[in-house]
Formats: C-alpha cells, sequence, structure tokens
C-alpha cells in the first residue's frame, strides 16, 4: 500500500511541475476544461519537438534507406473500409444501467475492471452500495460488453448527411499504404525501404485518462517498413534493437521497460507478431510503443479495393510481390510522459529533471547577479545573445540567484551561467571576462572564461 501510495504521490508531482512550469495545462481551463483535454505549454511544446526532431534526425535523416511523408487527417473513408478499421477497430465497453456511464473493459472479470466498476457505484449511488461487497452484485449494475467503434467521425460539406460521413485518422498507418506508389516512384527507393510519418491521431476513447497517457487526440511516430517476407524476422529483430536505442538515447529509463510478447489471440487482426514496450508508470506497467508484423495486409487490401497494382518488381531479380511490413510504432505524448517519469528526481528539497540535453527545453539559462545593475545586464545579454545562435537559451533576471537555480532545476536545464562582478574586473584582471558555469545534476560551479564558452557546451550538449 505504502509503496502503492509512493507511485500516486508521484504522479500528481509531475502532473504539478507540467501546470506550474509550463509543460502541460488543463485544456480550456477557462470555460472549465474538456475532460482529458490537454494544452502544451512553452515548455511542453519544446521538449515534444525535441522527441520529434531527435527521431526524426535518427530515422530520416541518418539513414539511407527511409523517407518521410506528411498525409491528410481526413482521407476518403474507403480507406477504411480497405484496412478493416470500420469493422474491426473496436473496445469492448460497459454502461452503468443505472446512470449510463460507459467504461472500456477489456475484461470485466479482472481485478481493474472490478475495482473500477465498485469505485463507480459506491461513488455515484448511494442507494447500492450495500449490494457491492461482491463481483456478482456489482457486476448485475452493469450491462455485457458490447463492441464500440472508436473512429471519430465529422461531416464534409454543408449537409450532415451520411454520404458525407468521413473521420479523423486513427493512426497514421494508413496514409503510408495509400502512398506507396507514390513515394516508391517519385523517390526511387528500393525495397527494403520504409516511410515514416509524424501526426495526430484521433480516436473516440471510452474512458481516456492517466494525465497525457491516454487522450482521444494524440501524436504518433511511425514507420512503415517494406521488405520481402523471406526477410521479416532479421528487420523484425533490427527495428527492436532500434527502439530501445532510441528510448536510451532520448533518456527513457530501461529498467522500467518491459517487451511483451503479444500472444495470438490479443494480436491485431493484421499482425503475425507483436510485441509491446510497456513502461512502468506511476498508475501502472502499461503499453509505451509497439512493433508489429503487419504481413502484406495493407497493401494487398488497397490493391484489392482501388484496383491499383501495388506490387513491387525487383530490379536485380525480376521477381514481382506486394511488399510486407514491419511496423515501429512510438506516441509522442506517451515518449513524453515516459522521459518526464525517467528524469524526475528529489535531492532533498532540490527537484530537478534529469533530462538529456538533447532533450531540455532550454539547453542553458543566463542569468546577471543582479538585475539593477546595468553593466551585469549589458554583459549577461551579450552573452545570452552569443548562445542562442546555437541553441535555445533562458534568460532569467528575476529573484536571487538561488531561486533561478531552482526553477532552471525543475525544468531541467543542463547549465546556468551567471555573471557576476568578477566578470566585469572589479575584484581583478585575474578573473575579467570570466562566467560562473552551474551544473544541473551535481549543482557544482566553474569559473570560465567567456570565450570559451560555446565550444564547452557544444561538446557538453552536443
Amino acid at each position: 500500500m505504502e509503496k502503492k501510495q509512493e507511485k500516486s504521490d508521484l504522479m500528481e508531482k509531475i502532473v504539478s511541475l507540467c501546470k506550474r512550469r509550463g509543460f502541460v495545462f488543463p485544456g480550456s481551463e477557462i470555460y472549465g476544461g474538456l475532460a482529458n483535454s490537454w494544452d502544451y505549454g512553452p515548455l511542453g511544446v519544446e521538449l515534444k519537438n525535441n522527441i520529434k526532431s531527435y527521431w526524426w534526425k535518427k530515422f530520416v535523416h541518418q539513414r539511407d534507406d527511409m523517407v518521410g511523408i506528411d498525409a491528410a487527417l481526413i482521407m476518403n473513408p474507403k480507406v477504411w473500409e480497405a484496412s478493416g478499421h470500420l469493422s474491426n477497430f473496436s473496445d469492448p465497453l460497459i454502461e452503468c444501467e443505472k446512470c449510463h456511464e460507459r467504461f472500456r473493459c477489456d475484461d470485466p472479470h479482472s481485478p481493474e475492471a472490478t475495482q473500477e466498476m465498485f469505485d463507480h457505484l459506491t461513488k455515484k449511488h448511494s442507494d447500492v452500495k450495500h449490494l457491492v461487497s461482491s463481483f456478482k452484485l456489482i457486476g448485475e449494475n452493469f450491462t455485457k460488453p458490447k463492441q464500440f467503434n472508436l473512429m471519430l467521425k465529422t461531416f464534409l460539406g454543408p449537409a450532415e448527411e451520411s454520404v458525407n460521413t468521413v473521420y479523423f485518422r486513427p493512426e497514421t498507418a494508413q496514409a503510408m499504404f495509400v502512398d506507396f506508389k507514390n513515394v516508391l516512384t517519385t523517390s526511387r527507393k528500393q525495397v527494403p525501404f520504409g516511410i515514416a510519418q509524424i501526426g495526430k491521431a484521433f480516436r473516440n476513447e471510452i474512458t481516456p485518462g492517466n494525465f497525457i497517457f491516454r487522450t482521444r487526440e494524440f501524436e504518433q511516430m511511425e514507420i512503415e517498413y517494406f521488405i520481402h517476407e523471406s526477410g521479416w524476422q532479421e528487420f523484425f529483430e533490427h527495428w527492436k534493437e532500434q527502439m530501445n536505442e532510441w528510448m536510451r538515447e532520448v533518456g527513457i529509463n530501461l529498467d522500467l521497460v518491459h517487451e511483451v510478447e503479444i500472444s495470438e489471440e490479443d494480436r491485431a487482426f493484421y499482425s503475425k507478431r507483436t510485441i509491446d514496450f510497456e513502461f512502468d508508470f506511476p498508475f501502472g506497467q502499461k503499453e509505451l510503443f509497439g512493433l508489429a508484423y503487419r504481413t502484406d495486409y495493407d497493401l494487398s487490401r488497397h490493391q484489392k479495393e482501388s484496383g491499383e497494382n501495388l506490387a513491387y518488381k525487383d530490379p536485380q531479380t525480376g521477381e514481382e510481390f506486394i511488399p510486407h511490413v514491419i511496423e515501429p510504432t512510438w506516441g509522442v505524448d506517451r515518449a513524453m510522459l515516459a522521459i518526464l517519469v525517467s528524469a524526475y528526481q528529489e535531492d532533498g528539497e532540490r527537484v530537478y529533471l534529469k533530462l538529456k540535453p538533447s532533450m531540455a527545453p532550454y539547453k542553458v539559462a543566463v542569468f546577471p547577479l543582479l538585475a539593477n545593475k546595468p553593466q551585469l545586464v549589458e554583459k549577461a545579454r551579450e552573452i545570452y545573445d552569443l548562445l542562442r545562435k546555437d541553441m535555445n537559451v533562458a534568460w532569467d533576471d528575476r529573484g536571487n540567484v538561488g531561486k533561478r537555480y531552482y526553477a532552471q532545476d525543475e525544468i531541467g536545464t543542463p547549465y546556468c551561467i551567471t555573471v557576476d562582478f568578477d566578470t566585469l574586473g572589479e575584484k581583478g584582471e585575474e578573473l575579467k571576462d570570466t562566467v560562473t558555469v552551474r551544473d544541473r545534476d551535481t549543482a557544482k560551479q566553474e569559473r570560465m572564461k567567456i570565450g570559451e564558452l560555446k565550444a564547452y557546451l557544444k561538446e557538453k550538449i552536443g
């Protein structure tokens, strides 16, 4: 119980820090909010952009076998018919027979589901509190599970009629299959090669929650890697290693990551093998990223339904075949949450985010020792302007230096530079044009010449 409470406290601390320091705000807050809607603030958008740009650099720019696209959020509804989403993309739903509130319930007999049902009845319906001492009586107050399609629909054009129904994409994958032929023709890539995409997806989740973990609007980083069927096992292992490497490089604690092999009965209908990378979040071990072998299901289906030839002809052997696909998938929002959980540190009263420098919203902060001393401010501004040509730099002249250090620690800034009277040479020529550089993780300070700052930071931050 004590350990569970500690994890709950950690989640509360992270959520509080995110709002207080400008990472994540409740959506539409001045109007009372919108359930499970979140806006990314000044620091949150920087962290998200760092996650995405590092992913793109590693998997697109630094590889010869990858290209990227950015496809439309709304596609022809026939895409979702062909892919099977309109008939298969659903979750089991149960409904409270007293108030008709609905819940996602993958297994109504699981301890997690039982607790959710128990909590709902005891908190909302005082007249049944005496009945819910066993699962049997809890179960009697809910309907049997029904399948609920997660596609978010809207209408194109002025008339809200079924003929104008379209869907916000529930994943980024299908556009990469639909655009396969165009990408192949224009990029002149040869199998094996991949298409990468970063973008928003939408799912009408029954029970979103746990902060930014499960929301109805989220962002994915996804790759469809096209291969010959004979090499699927080799490439599956390759992408598993690549995903682990990326997690380590962005600062996700691999000690908290579990590779879970998904059984045949639990896999998506199109998958021949799936691994979920699950993470020990404060609210439990939950899915973080996924890796699937989708076979040739998608291209075969789109070839059949569209009438377009989506086969690939090997220029060396002349063999013509429908490529198979390995699909590594990352959630941007979940990646950010896992990074924050991994980075959160407490050292006595000091709280700091031990973020990788590549992920930190600000790489360095620059302070004048006193804001009311023009010479200090002018010199600090010179350093600030010098450094921000190459990196994102924070400026802070509020309050005392100790409080500024505390604030920068809490948002994960790796280094702080303070301009003081020694910098101006008021205590002798020996320290003139030197500044104090403070390390976030150790809190140690050292004097350094202004002319050496750029090289020092480049080496430390990259």
